[in-house]
């Protein structure tokens, strides 16, 4: 199942160096990060549930760049009112 998901997922990103810098940063958001899952988790690790967003074009680099800076916005936003 993971072989034809990454197969599948190379075609929707382009290439398969940036499949790997999208899929791990997206596992690490679901794993790490507490982001709710865009699709069942079925028992999948989070590296395998990433793919499969990806394949099913869920998720891809413009998606991810704007999590990324969701996320760093409210982050610069808690700092400033702590001082």
């Amino acid at each position: 199942m993971a072989r034809i998901t990454v197969e599948k997922a190379v075609k929707k990103i382009g290439n398969r160096f940036d499949l790997v810098i999208i899929a791990s940063k997206r596992a690490r958001q679901i794993q790490i990060r507490g982001k709710i899952p865009l699709l069942e988790e079925k028992n999948d690790k989070t590296t395998i549930l990433a793919l499969r967003e990806i394949e099913q074009g869920l998720i891809n680099n413009k998606i991810l760049n704007k999590y990324e800076k969701n996320i760093e916005q409210r982050f610069q936003t808690m700092n400033l009112h702590n001082y």
